[in-house]
């Protein structure tokens, strides 16, 4: 009897813990994701956002995507304001990507951003994993920042895959330059422009060919060189940006064929 009834036991609390396990509530967990530039603001709407995934690591299942949107925050904030840590930059118009997931346990999570969507010759990706706790929201303070290196860099000139006549001649390379969440660069300004190194490297039929000093062109995020070209061939236009204090860099290319 005694047996039995152990039994009967044994069999009644396998049957509770497999509709305990079967019945578990998923609890909805608000996650807010910011992603800010290297040695700049945050990327915004103003530069087509940062796409954002969220991902279970264990599984690869992607719980949330989405696009930051909103202003690049405050400047005097992030840039001027002297903080301590836990002090918070963004403010209610800053970018964001807000999530609401549903989860029944606690979930190692990779939270990746890849960005900015609007200048993609320049766009990066960073990562990060962060545990998320079932109805432990993740949005007070600045929540979770995600730091983009690079620098945005866009080639005006010469445009991509152009012909030129008349060698020898001085072509023109202008680029574009700014931060990853666009904000300018100038001499002697908040992103200084004369602390950067901006240079244009050439190759000529796929071999070196100089490297020029690229300078500010009078207008913001706006660079300038010259290149005396002497010869036919096929050439290849590296535009980079380079911070020796922090090492950000970005770049962009273009080619053009000289008759």
């Amino acid at each position: 009897m005694m047996k039995t009834r152990t039994i009967v036991c044994i069999l009644a609390f396998l049957v509770f813990s497999t509709i305990c396990s079967e019945t578990a509530v998923a609890i909805p967990t608000e996650v807010t994701v910011r992603v800010i530039s290297k040695g700049g603001k945050f990327v915004g709407t103003s530069m087509g956002g940062a796409s954002v995934i969220v991902k279970d690591l264990s599984t690869g299942e992607i719980l949330a995507r989405g696009i930051t949107q909103g202003s690049t925050g405050n400047t005097e904030l992030i840039m001027d304001k002297p903080r301590t840590p836990g002090d918070t930059i963004s403010d209610e118009t800053s970018a964001k990507f807000t999530a609401t997931i549903d989860i029944d346990e606690p979930t190692h999570a990779e939270i990746s951003a890849y960005g900015p969507l609007a200048q993609k010759q320049s766009a990066n990706a960073v990562s990060i994993t962060q545990w998320l706790i079932p109805g432990r929201h993740i949005t007070a303070g600045d929540a979770i920042v995600l730091e983009l290196p690079g620098f945005v860099v866009d080639i005006l000139a010469p445009p991509a895959h152009v012909t030129l006549g008349g060698a020898p001649q001085i072509v023109k390379i202008r680029a574009n330059v700014m931060m990853m969440c666009g904000c300018p660069l100038t001499p002697g300004g908040i992103w200084d422009s004369a602390k950067l190194e901006i240079k244009a490297v050439v190759k000529k039929d796929g071999k070196p060919a100089g490297a020029i000093d690229m300078k500010y062109a009078g207008e913001p995020s706006q660079f300038e060189a010259e290149y005396a070209v002497s010869e036919a061939g096929t050439y290849e236009v590296t535009v980079y940006a380079f911070d020796a204090t922090n090492g950000n860099t970005g770049l962009d290319k273009t080619t053009f064929m000289m008759r």
